[in-house]
C-alpha cells in the first residue's frame, strides 16, 4: 500500500485533482513497453494508479528499464540481486534511476520527484517521466528500444521547440522595448525639464524679500 496518510481540507483537493491527471490507458501502454523492454521477469502490476505505484516502487524495475536501453558493460545503474526492502535503500534506488534518466536526456521539467513515486503523491508525475523517456529511445533509434515505436512521439520536436521559444522569447521582449529617437530629439530631450522635477512655468520672486530683511507684517 501507498506509504502515506490520509489527506485532509485543502491537501485532499489538491492530491484529488492531481490523481485526476492520471491516465489509465497511459499506463497500460507504458506496462507493455516495460515488460517488452525487460523481459517477463519483471511481471506486471495490479491496474489502477496504486498497482502501477506498487510494481515502480523500490526501483528496481525502474533502474532495470534503464539499463536496457544502454549496451553491455556500460550500464548506468547496479541492481541489487535481491529488492531492497529498507525504505531509504528503495529511496536510492529511484534516485539513481532518476539520475540516469536525466543523463540520458530527459529533461528536468520531465522529471518527477522521488516521493512523487514514493509516496505516491503525483503518479502522472511518473508517468511523464517514463513517455519522456520511452519517446527519447525511440528518437535516438540505437538498436536499444524495444516494443512499437509508435507507442512514443519523437522527442527531439518537442525539444527543439522548447529551445526555439527560449531563444526567440528575449528577442521579441526587447523588440516590444525598442525605441528610436532622431540626433534632433536627443538634444531637444537634454533642456526638458521632467515632470517628477517640477516646472518653473509663471513662477516669479513677487511676494519675496532679500535675505537678512524682517518681513513687515500690517494690522
Amino acid at each position: 500500500m501507498a506509504n502515506k496518510g490520509p489527506s485532509y481540507g485543502m491537501s485532499r483537493e489538491v492530491q484529488s485533482k492531481i490523481e485526476k491527471k492520471y491516465d489509465e490507458e497511459l499506463e497500460e501502454r507504458l506496462v507493455e513497453w516495460i515488460v517488452v523492454q525487460c523481459g517477463p521477469d519483471v511481471g506486471r502490476p495490479d491496474r489502477g494508479r496504486l498497482g502501477f505505484q506498487v510494481w515502480l516502487k523500490n526501483g528496481v524495475i525502474l533502474s532495470k528499464l534503464v539499463n536496457s536501453l544502454y549496451p553491455d558493460g556500460s550500464k548506468p545503474v547496479k541492481v541489487p540481486e535481491n529488492p531492497p526492502s529498507m525504505v531509504f535503500k528503495q529511496m536510492e534506488q529511484v534516485a539513481q534511476f532518476l539520475k540516469a534518466a536525466e543523463d540520458y536526456g530527459v529533461t528536468k521539467t520531465d522529471m518527477f520527484q522521488t516521493v512523487d513515486l514514493f509516496e505516491g503523491k503525483d503518479m502522472a508525475a511518473v508517468q511523464r517521466t517514463l513517455m519522456a523517456l520511452g519517446s527519447l529511445a525511440v528518437t535516438k533509434n540505437d538498436g536499444h528500444y524495444r516494443g512499437d515505436p509508435n507507442w512514443f512521439m519523437k522527442y527531439v520536436a518537442t525539444v527543439c521547440m522548447r529551445k526555439v521559444l527560449d531563444w526567440a522569447n528575449p528577442l521579441v521582449k526587447a523588440q516590444e522595448h525598442k525605441r528610436e529617437f532622431t540626433e534632433s530629439q536627443l538634444q531637444e530631450g537634454k533642456h526638458v525639464i521632467g515632470l517628477q522635477m517640477g516646472s518653473n512655468r509663471g513662477a516669479s520672486q513677487a511676494g519675496m524679500t532679500g535675505y537678512g530683511r524682517p518681513r513687515q507684517i500690517i494690522s
